[in-house]
């Protein structure tokens, strides 16, 4: 709930979401199914916006998931892009908006769609109408505090059998993009075949995490907590190439679970993951030279380089705390 409670650690810049929705265009059927239809309709000299691109592919990706489960029998899901202006009239009818130029980033589905109970409390955290054991319903609260976090506004238009759509207003800026400076060491090829242990305890978050890894060839075992996590570390008798975990976790940390781990995998590698700002990461003793570490929010490129990395990287130079 890093975003929902306006906690997660911000790295705002100037966007061209086009840009984003592209990049993400092609991994998606990997990522939702291929019997889902995915079109993206973008409109071209579109606006920039200011925000997070780790966040902002968050927002897109966790759409994405919640329209694909709108849709067990396959259907249709559409991004769409626009050049906006809300007007007074619109920001009379919807309350916390802004009036004047935003950028639209909808996302809609011809899934099975809400009632108007359900569309009232779609944005509230636990809040689901999935089966017991399916999901936590922090998906779109964490969605909603995202957009909010960017200064943004998000409202779903859906009726029952008609689908839903996911319109997502953000201001408009007149900054220039910003350059970004080439990775000349970034690997070309950014799939595998590893067997990577996944601990964390934000449900969104873990199962993007998830998705993404195994859309890339990784096989991926998933643990909510370290407890679960060490279970699979002594059920999996055969080699666990990584461990990505949670820095903070309830019950043990990310750091006192690869120490655990150590003795009973010494091959697995670390790459630390965490939405907590430097000094909560400091005092659990990650922020050392030679610890693989990520800030969230990432990417989706930058997670899958990391990834990479990890694992090409002789185990002596990322370091593991050893077992005492």
């Amino acid at each position: 709930m890093l975003a929902f409670s306006r906690r997660q650690v911000l790295e705002s810049k100037v966007l061209d979401l086009n840009a984003i929705v592209t990049n993400l265009y092609e991994m998606l059927p990997r990522l939702i199914g291929e019997d889902l239809d995915v079109v993206s309709i973008l409109q071209p000299g579109l606006g920039r916006v200011k925000a997070d691109p780790g966040q902002v592919e968050q927002v897109i990706l966790n759409l994405a998931v919640n329209a694909r489960d709108a849709m067990p029998q396959g259907g249709k899901m559409t991004i769409e892009t626009a050049n906006v202006v809300l007007d007074e009239n619109y920001v009379r009818n919807h309350a916390t908006v802004q009036p004047g130029p935003h950028v639209m980033l909808a996302v809609s589905d011809t899934g099975s769609g809400m009632d108007a109970e359900t569309r009232a409390r779609v944005f509230e955290p636990f809040f689901t109408t999935k089966e017991v054991g399916k999901g936590t319903g922090l998906g779109l609260a964490t969605v909603y505090g995202i957009v909010k976090q960017s200064g943004g506004s998000i409202w779903v238009y859906s009726e029952p059998g008609k689908g839903t759509t996911f319109k997502i207003y953000l201001p408009r800026v007149e900054d220039a993009l910003e350059e970004h400076a080439p990775v000349e060491d970034r690997p070309r090829i950014l799939r595998g075949t590893e067997t990577i242990l996944l601990a964390e305890d934000e449900e969104m978050v873990r199962n993007l995490m998830q998705t993404i890894l195994e859309a890339q060839g990784y096989t991926v075992l998933v643990a909510r907590n370290a407890m679960e996590a060490m279970s699979f570390c002594h059920r999996h008798h055969e080699s666990i190439s990584l461990l990505v975990s949670d820095v903070v976790m309830p019950g043990m940390s990310g750091r006192e679970l690869a120490a655990q781990m150590a003795m009973v995998h010494p091959e697995t590698k670390v790459l630390y993951v965490s939405g907590y700002t430097d000094d909560a990461v400091v005092r659990h003793g990650v922020l050392n030279a030679g610890l693989a570490f990520l800030q969230k929010p990432f990417s989706t490129e930058s997670f899958l380089l990391k990834v990479r990395d990890a694992l090409d990287t002789p185990a002596q130079v990322y370091g593991r705390m050893k077992a005492p």
